[in-house]
């Protein structure tokens, strides 16, 4: 083995830009004791954000299950600091219908019980009727090791020929491009509007596939991000329409990310599966525990929906028995992520001191979040030539940074604002981006006062820097 030795060059050729070499670079800044300000992932605990109660306290009796009858007798007896009639009763009935606890292998696509919840979610989300013709059914819902599981088995499925094309957002989250390699398919950008605030027209979405089609490549799927990552946009109903219309004309699939739709900031935000209804066009959407207000990100729980799922050439499968079958591979996904899922599509008992408890942590998470964006975006306005577009949504602000000197590029530009300030960015280049501009993306998660401190160094240096 000294001689070395050879690896899938898949592997070598991906690339992560959100664990790249600027954060690298600040993992040894802050090994030699200098201030890092980490917001180069979507990652709210790591900034101070506290997990929401109710979640932990049901999982900690999940784990240690003979806290709960330890906890109904201190509730008998009286005792004020026991846990609550409904986070005990909430602890139980997972553990009931999980019947083996957390410990044990689940099913592949996971418990039961938790997709039959995560179904009834769907459908009350999208105001539709449990049961009814283009209501969500369990069977087609996997639990995964978060969204990103569920977006690598669908990608590893889709792509089987080096000519097979997946249709991306450029700016994209480098999970879609970096899976895309390591399949050995084909990346075909499609560019939103910036301007008009990363709005999807026909043309967007046509001219790459016209393109992509006279360069023998075979696209068949589109992946959407809704609110963007990294941009961070929310599309408008119109926006969605074009790509249902698109897929339906194109005969693709539509794999619909959508963990960020709690981060949507009091505006109105549309699953794809209500924009597409019963129209028997393929789709593949993802949601986690990792982002919203619950920031659970090392938990690793998400889910995938199918819908319509598309047979698969010279077998009697569908999609969906093929993605059950990868998850078989990997034996389940883990269980503590499972259960937060369940969480998230339930919550507390409504009208308990629990859920009166949870509202206040989710609505001062939220609007924390919105306040911290706002104010971020006020003091781009400070910065010389810099603008950033499109509703605020998810985690993130992806400014243009406008004209940089010569010969410099946004990656100097990053690595230079993390050596003077100590602010972790991603550069625009790291997820795509129209030719001749210039990006970073922020996660707008730090505490005010960090904010408050290190904003107007970033001015002073961006001034300077231009």
């Amino acid at each position: 083995m000294s001689q070395g030795i050879k690896v899938n060059s898949r592997v070598l050729d991906m690339e992560y830009a959100v664990r790249g070499p600027i954060p690298q670079r600040a993992a040894e800044m802050a090994a030699e004791g200098r201030r890092i300000i980490p917001c180069n992932i979507g990652n709210p605990q790591a900034l101070g954000q506290q997990p929401i109660r109710f979640y932990r306290q049901v999982l900690g009796l999940l784990e240690d299950s003979a806290a709960i009858t330890r906890e109904r007798n201190l509730r008998a007896a009286g005792f004020k600091e026991a846990l609550g009639n409904d986070v005990i009763d909430m602890a139980a009935a997972m553990l009931d219908g999980s019947r083996t606890g957390t410990g044990a292998y689940t099913e592949s696509a996971g418990f039961r019980f938790i997709r039959e919840a995560v179904a009834r979610f769907i459908d009350s989300r999208d105001s539709v009727v449990s049961g009814s013709t283009n209501g969500s059914d369990p069977d087609s819902i996997l639990l995964t090791d978060g969204a990103s599981g569920g977006a690598v088995y669908v990608l590893e499925a889709l792509i089987s020929d080096p000519q097979d094309g997946i249709l991306v957002p450029i700016p994209q989250y480098p999970l879609y491009s970096a899976t895309i390699t390591r399949c050995g398919g084909v990346l075909v950008g499609y560019h939103p509007d910036e301007e008009a605030g990363w709005a999807l027209g026909r043309d967007n979405l046509e001219r790459p596939l016209k393109a992509a089609t006279e360069d023998g490549v075979k696209v068949k799927a589109i992946v959407v991000i809704n609110p963007g990552n990294p941009t961070g946009a929310l599309l408008d109903r119109q926006s969605m329409r074009e790509v249902v219309d698109v897929a339906r004309e194109w005969g693709l699939a539509i794999i619909a990310d959508e963990v960020y739709q709690e981060n949507t900031y009091g505006q109105e935000w549309s699953s794809f599966a209500s924009i597409i209804g019963d129209e028997p066009i393929p789709l593949f959407s993802l949601h986690s525990v990792s982002k919203g207000f619950y920031g659970e990100c090392g938990h690793r729980g998400g889910y995938l929906e199918v819908r319509h799922a598309p047979p698969v050439v010279g077998t009697n499968l569908d999609m969906r028995d093929i993605l059950v079958k990868q998850a078989s591979v990997n034996l389940c996904p883990n269980t503590m992520g499972q259960f937060l899922v369940h969480l998230m599509v339930t919550g507390p008992a409504e009208g308990s001191e629990t859920h009166r408890i949870f509202l206040e942590e989710k609505v001062r998470v939220l609007d924390d979040l919105q306040a911290k964006a706002s104010m971020i975006r006020g003091y781009f306005e400070q910065m010389t030539g810099v603008e950033c577009f499109g509703r605020t949504g998810a985690m993130y602000l992806f400014p243009r940074l406008g004209p940089l000197p010569e010969g410099q590029t946004d990656f100097d530009y990053c690595m230079a604002l993390l050596e003077k300030t100590g602010l972790v960015t991603v550069n625009g280049a790291g997820f795509g981006q129209a030719p001749g501009t210039h990006h970073l993306r922020m996660a707008f998660l730090p505490p005010f006062e960090l904010i408050e401190e290190v904003m107007p160094e970033w001015v002073a240096f961006h001034n300077g820097w231009v």
